[in-house]
């Protein structure tokens, strides 16, 4: 028997990509143990893990990352606000994070030499993984199978090939011809690409969306829930029509994507611009992280310092969108961006009260006690201490630089549109 080349770590999704992965990782002469990550996907564990032994993995690890997804993933990224493109709630990019982490603990843990995945070569995953990887194990040596030409993908050039050699070592496939897209699912969302949606003008059909109920089908009667926020981190939901109040952090979300879910909110479908360089068409459905944004950045209105507000804006949210997009999670740049979270959320404290219908998280009120929002002051029917006199001196100087602008263009003789 030849001597193996190594001990490898595979993050194995029970698919037949990564069962193939598996099977050639061992005619090449590896030992492989796979990885699988509960991140809060509907899965079949058990089924997975009989499938990675049966393929022939020396060992299986399945390991529970649901709140550590939640508090160091999730909440940070929900107190910044974070949207890639104005649209997109980064529900893939937000696990990548956690998952490598989880394999490099297990990696160090078993003595492997190498680690493997499954992400294909125009994707933004392998950039994510691997640089995570590195971030956490700069040693670490990784095997791209689908970045590897004659041995692998022109190997196997397409699904047939894939299926053929899945005959060949006799791995169980379920056939999918069916549902013509790939998924990655996790607590956060669920994710559809490829197949048919490559084709951006194809309208996705109805039985593809599996987390939430059609809008148009949604229920006719409103739900009405109110979420309490400390530290702009939601730490209560009520639902009073069920008589439930969550508390805990991870239940908290649960109960947020299960109501989401029922009301049908959280659908997008889009084209975004990958890390690589390349469009891709992407459907998907965030549906309790659609409810706590839309909360979050209400309650932010009235608790949060208008400048500190357009400096988080500006910044956090954006430079933490991109650092999450890209992969760039075990970073000096992302330790610095969030430190400055806590202070920006200080403030953001209080009640928001919403209406779920039909695809639609309608605000119908918030409160807090933090004081930057003044009834009286605001009001248009009395004073309330505010001077409109001051006003006048406000205006003038504000209009400085703007009469010598204009009076600039008069004596050059430009017109101002």
């Amino acid at each position: 028997m030849s001597e193996s080349k190594g001990r490898v770590l595979l993050a194995y999704s029970g698919g037949l990509d990564t069962s193939c992965i598996l099977a050639w990782l061992i005619e090449q002469g590896y030992e492989v143990i796979a990885f699988m990550a509960d991140v809060g996907q509907e899965e079949d564990f058990e089924a997975a893990r009989k499938k990675a032994l049966a393929v022939g993995a020396k060992k299986f690890f399945l390991e529970d990352l649901k709140r550590e997804f939640v508090t160091e993933l999730i909440y940070p990224a929900l107190q910044a606000n974070c949207i890639y493109e104005n649209v997109y709630l980064l529900g893939t990019s937000l696990a990548r994070p956690i998952i490598a982490r989880g394999m490099m603990s297990v990696a160090e843990r078993e003595g492997c030499d190498f680690v493997s995945h499954g992400c294909t070569g125009k994707g933004n995953d392998q950039v994510r993984f691997e640089l995570a990887f590195y971030g956490l194990k700069p040693d670490i040596k990784v095997i791209a199978p689908w970045r590897i030409p004659a041995e692998f993908y022109h190997r196997f050039a397409g699904r047939q090939a894939l299926l053929a050699y899945a005959a060949e070592k006799k791995i169980p496939v379920q056939q999918t011809a069916a549902k013509p897209w790939s998924t990655d699912e996790n607590l956060f969302h669920i994710s559809y690409e490829a197949g048919i949606l490559e084709d951006p003008d194809t309208t996705p059909p109805a039985d593809m969306w599996k987390l939430t109920t059609d809008p148009e089908q949604a229920p006719e009667t409103p739900q009405r829930i109110s979420i309490e926020f400390a530290a702009g981190l939601p730490v209560k939901v009520t639902v009073p029509d069920e008589n439930k109040v969550y508390t805990d952090g991870v239940e908290i979300f649960l109960a947020l994507n299960a109501l989401a879910r029922k009301h049908g909110i959280g659908r997008i479908d889009i084209v975004e611009n990958r890390f690589i360089g390349v469009k891709s068409r992407g459907c998907y459905e965030s549906p309790g992280a659609t409810i706590l944004r839309a909360a979050h950045v209400d309650l932010e209105g009235l608790t949060l310092d208008r400048n500190v507000r357009s400096l988080r804006d500006q910044f956090v949210t954006i430079e933490l969108s991109r650092i999450l997009y890209n992969g760039h999670w075990f970073t000096p740049e992302r330790e610095f961006v969030v430190s400055s979270i806590p202070a920006s959320q200080k403030t953001v404290n209080g009640v928001v009260r919403l209406k779920l219908y039909k695809g639609n998280v309608i605000i119908e009120g918030r409160s807090s006690d933090e004081g930057l929002y003044d009834e009286k002051e605001s009001s248009m029917d009395e004073l309330g201490g505010f001077e409109p006199t001051d006003t006048t001196g406000f205006i003038a100087i504000e209009s400085i630089r703007i009469k010598k602008w204009a009076q600039a263009n008069i004596r050059k003789g430009r017109v101002t549109v």
